[in-house]
């Protein structure tokens, strides 16, 4: 019996176990890289919110379902090892062609202004279900050759979902903490099909050179056709954990020579070349000049700021030349943003204190006090949970001197702005006046960028007047927006634990308004 286990073919097919053991756990590691990068790839175009999420995980799940399905059907009906080798080699050829589909479709789905989750759906099962479903044929068909080396059934099925499970994790944290941050996503989904390709060798050692030769020849074109189209070209100068950043000229006749953040899709800050105290965007300025009238008649005095989100750091650039004495704290969670503000937005960051964390984070660790809490982490129609709840609005309230003033931007529809309802509703649990601002009134049902005020001393008047830089004013529209629309009694009350945000903007999230 132990001569028998230690033969030469015993041994032999204990090594080719071992190897269908590896490629099923890289290709499965391979599978989840590009479902994390997805992510990323998508986010120029979609943002990103749980909807596009959804959608990554639910095509990618169901394409490595029928991958398996097929995969088992096949088997039973002798795929082997040349076989899996195709699968491999194809399923290389598609990560590459997910780049080039992306070239093709991106201009079609703009163009058709189709809502944010239809968007996200499509783009997601255009470049990414194909590989799935080739690479969900890998486990069946490998597990069953691997049966036919050991008799052990429970041991090689076991092994093999366990080997895929644990490729799984390792695809989802080196791509996560590694991959994205040092190589960008284009070139992961490149080094991806470069692995499958490689490990789809093996497996071919014994076709016809004519296939080969075709195989090749295929792949040379796709990587060609897919380089001609600009399918490797990356939309993003940075990436970080967090966003794809571009920093594009924003300049215009009017007022001259600015450059303007992009994170994502989204236009996310506008900073003049050399006249930081210019707020270009309404709602930034809006910001400033109800600041100013909250705190006359000395608007002027020194007073502490704190900012959840710097971004493109406009408006504590601005803060800094209008009111030298007054002291700033900016959380901002992305390093790499404030680099980028550094590096090309004009953003001097030496008398500034910046904190890389998370702002509720910081307000609730800290023990500072400030006069003004400005609150712009919202990053288009995805917002933060967490920063929206009472228990935040609690955290904000003790960060707030006797007479601070709290001020949030945040996009909704108009005039039936559910989410905004529900945020007056929230933070009236712990102000006394929450206040609703716009800079005009929509003539149309449309997106719009509110600014919501919240504080315990005088009311704000009904209309506030530009005193410096545009000629602008920005109404106080409690009134007509809590009359308008779904009744303010009938939305929830935002907590941690039940902050329903996607069910109040589907508005947006079902229409091409929101993107």
């Amino acid at each position: 019996m132990a001569a028998q286990l230690h033969s030469p073919i015993m041994i032999a097919n204990r090594r080719t176990v071992i190897w269908y053991g590896f490629t099923i756990f890289l290709s499965s590691a391979i599978l989840l890289v590009l479902e994390i990068v997805a992510g990323r790839i998508i986010a120029p175009y979609v943002g990103v919110s749980i909807y596009s999420w959804t959608s990554i995980i639910g095509v990618i799940l169901a394409g490595l379902s029928l991958g398996n399905w097929i995969g088992g059907h096949w088997a039973d009906r002798g795929a082997g090892e040349r076989a899996v080798g195709i699968v491999l080699l194809l399923a290389a050829l598609f990560s590459v062609i997910s780049l080039l589909a992306l070239q093709l479709i991106a201009p079609i789905l703009q163009a058709r202004e189709l809502d944010l989750i239809s968007s996200s759906f499509l783009y997601v099962l255009a470049m990414f279900f194909m590989p799935a479903v080739l690479l969900g044929i890998v486990t069946p068909v490998l597990t069953t050759q691997a049966l036919r080396l050991d008799s052990r059934t429970g041991h090689i099925v076991g092994r093999m979902h366990a080997l895929a499970a644990m490729g799984s994790i390792l695809g989802t944290f080196i791509t996560g903490y590694w991959l994205v941050q040092f190589f960008g996503t284009r070139m992961v989904v490149l080094g991806s099909a470069a692995c499958l390709a490689l490990l789809a060798l093996p497996f071919l050692r014994h076709i016809r050179w004519s296939l080969a030769t075709a195989l090749a020849a295929l792949a040379l074109g796709t990587v060609a056709l897919t380089h001609h189209r600009g399918g490797f070209a990356n939309p993003c100068q940075w990436e970080s954990n967090y966003f794809c950043l571009r920093v594009v000229d924003h300049s215009r006749p009017e007022y001259g020579q600015a450059k303007a953040l992009v994170l994502d899709h989204l236009l996310h800050g506008i900073n003049h070349v050399s006249r930081p105290e210019l707020l270009i965007s309404p709602y930034v300025h809006g910001i400033d000049e109800i600041v100013r009238v909250h705190f006359s008649p000395q608007p002027d005095a020194p007073l502490r700021y704190f900012f959840a989100g710097g971004g493109a750091y406009t408006q504590p650039r601005a803060v800094r030349a209008m009111y030298p004495e007054a002291r700033i704290t900016v959380a901002e969670l992305d390093p790499q943003v404030t680099r980028v503000a550094e590096q090309a937005l004009f953003f001097d960051s030496s008398d500034v204190e910046i904190i890389h964390r998370d702002a509720r984070a910081v307000l609730q660790s800290g023990s500072q006090q400030y006069d003004v809490i400005v609150t712009d982490v919202f990053h288009d129609i995805s917002v933060p949970y967490h920063m929206v709840t009472r228990e935040f609005a609690q955290a904000v309230w003790r960060s707030l001197t006797g007479g601070g003033l709290y001020l949030i931007n945040i996009v909704d529809i108009f005039p039936d702005a559910r989410l905004v309802k529900s945020l007056v509703k929230t933070l009236q649990t712990e102000f006394s006046h929450v206040d609703v601002w716009l800079d005009q009134i929509p003539g149309s049902i449309q997106r719009v960028t509110y600014i919501l005020t919240a504080q315990n001393t005088q009311p704000l008047p009904e209309l506030i007047l530009a005193q410096h830089g545009y000629k602008r004013q920005w109404l106080r529209i409690n009134q007509p927006l809590l009359a308008a629309g779904t009744d303010i009694q009938l939305l929830p009350l935002l907590t941690d634990d039940f902050v329903p945000v996607e069910r109040l903007l589907s508005s947006l999230l079902f229409s091409s308004k929101g993107l």
